[in-house]
């Protein structure tokens, strides 16, 4: 069961990553250092003031940036990739109990996938809101994006379990709103 819990743990941070980058991270580290979170000793790192302090500038300067019109379309070029890298690091930083190649495998398709598929899916409603109100809509989805990462960041740390259920209903939504917009700017265009 312990880990079935550490999965889904890895599993929901690692879909926050998809929303935001430095959040989820932000939020480990907290926890940690409040003693919600128990890291691996690999990851004990995360848990000191420092961590904390540069996660939080990250997360700022990230967040700021998702504000700045044309930037934040030109930050989701680099946010998937790193998405998908955070995402895989952070799932298997709870996995660290098994052999490392079942680690780094169940890392990279669960963490990283996870992470991935959330941050396509907001890279199409991003450029969807761009193409449609001219980034107008744009402030709104970033602050969407910020609440569902931070929200998402604490559930997965205070009930795993849920958490995926929420990624998978999240990933979901996500994919009608694509489907909708996609049929809405081919009439469009």
């Amino acid at each position: 069961m312990e880990i079935l819990l550490s999965i889904c743990l890895g599993v929901g941070l690692s879909a926050a990553c998809g929303f935001r980058i430095f959040v989820p991270p932000l939020v480990m580290s907290i926890a940690a250092q409040s003693g919600h979170l128990q890291l691996s000793d690999d990851f004990t790192w995360m848990s000191t003031p420092e961590a904390t302090v540069a996660f939080g500038l990250g997360a700022f300067l990230e967040v700021t940036a998702y504000y700045v019109p044309w930037v934040d379309e030109l930050l989701d070029i680099v946010a998937t990739p790193t998405a998908v890298i955070a995402g895989t690091i952070i799932t298997g930083s709870f996995v660290s109990e098994m052999s490392p190649m079942l680690q780094w495998t169940i890392a990279v398709i669960v963490g990283g996938g996870s992470a991935g598929a959330v941050q396509g899916l907001t890279d199409v409603t991003r450029f969807a809101s761009t193409t449609l109100t001219g980034g107008f809509a744009n402030p709104g989805v970033s602050t969407m994006e910020l609440l569902s990462s931070t929200v998402l960041s604490i559930l997965a740390i205070a009930l795993p379990i849920l958490a995926v259920v929420v990624v998978f209903v999240v990933i979901w939504l996500l994919w009608l709103g694509a489907k909708a917009l996609h049929r809405k700017l081919s009439r469009h265009l």
